[in-house]
């Protein structure tokens, strides 16, 4: 997804780099491949993920190193490896095709399946259990936040009062549910924004998103660069509410230079969304909704 995007704003030189969200390895073994004097601190809460990644990059040998855990805890591994400063840091916050053609993975409406929709399936509860558990209010709040749903209320309480009664095991009842009580022509965007937003409140994704973007200035260089690759609103929100360098208010009297006055400990590098080009679009249709940002630590 945008590899060489990725990489022009990631690749600082040497040194030690992290994807947080490790998935299959494409964009790790590009870097490893691309900056021969780089080490990669791989992430990723998917067990299953990094085990396939770890095969994939097993050439680099002593090069890489492997971390389970949420983007809470990426510290954890960095702590393990002696708290090095990165060099640059990539958050590509979308699911991989494995996941996502998985039925027994609960995460795609496409696909009839357990309606589990958790990304560690060695954490919680799966999402039918979890939602048989939820309170109605919660619920309407997720469908709202993480999926811009209209009716978010109603549907809230439908999925709670169906999960009580046993009623929501699989993806396919979820997906008949949220048709029913939303009403009107069903749409695969409507329902894909029902699921999303299920999973992102399962999986705690917004508050791990957040405690990331908090810790990251402690562990970049100065000049290191994170890249982050968001796919729906919300997230590429928060995204630059964290890290878009905030505009500073002078004191009186004091003339505001042409450049502005900035504040905060980064520089953005991209003045604008980038997107996928119409011949990524084509042939990765999950790329069209792709939107990558790069911002640089400043020294201190």
């Amino acid at each position: 997804m945008l590899l060489e995007e990725v990489l022009a704003f990631l690749l600082t030189g040497p040194g030690l780099y992290l994807d947080a969200t490790l998935g299959d390895g494409g964009h790790a073994e590009a870097l490893l491949e691309r900056e021969p004097g780089s080490r990669l601190l791989g992430n990723d809460r998917d067990l299953d993920a990094l085990a396939v990644a770890g095969e994939r990059l097993r050439r680099f040998g002593d090069r890489v190193t492997l971390s389970h855990g949420t983007l809470a805890e990426l510290h954890e591994g960095w702590e393990r490896m002696g708290q090095e400063p990165l060099a640059g840091a990539l958050l590509d916050l979308g699911l991989s095709s494995r996941q996502i053609d998985d039925a027994g993975r609960g995460i795609s409406y496409r696909l009839d399946g357990p309606l589990d929709l958790r990304l560690d399936r060695s954490r919680d509860l799966p999402a039918h259990e979890r939602l048989r558990r939820a309170d109605p209010d919660e619920i309407e709040h997720a469908l709202r936040a993480y999926g811009d749903l209209a009716g978010a209320r109603r549907l809230g309480r439908a999925m709670v009062d169906a999960a009580r009664r046993g009623e929501l095991p699989t993806t396919r009842a979820l997906a008949t549910l949220a048709d029913r009580v939303l009403g009107g022509r069903p749409t695969p965007r409507r329902t894909a924004q029902v699921f999303q937003a299920l999973r992102m409140w399962v999986n705690g994704e917004a508050e791990d998103l957040d405690a990331a973007l908090r810790w990251l200035p402690t562990a970049l260089r100065a000049g290191g660069t994170v890249v982050t690759l968001a796919y729906h609103s919300g997230e590429d929100r928060r995204i630059k509410q964290a890290l878009r360098p905030k505009r500073a208010t002078p004191p009186r009297r004091l003339p505001v230079p042409a450049t502005g006055l900035h504040e905060g400990p980064w520089v953005e590098l991209t003045r604008k969304v980038v997107r996928p080009d119409a011949e990524e679009r084509t042939t990765n249709p999950r790329a069209r909704s792709a939107k990558l940002r790069a911002f640089r630590r400043r020294p201190e």
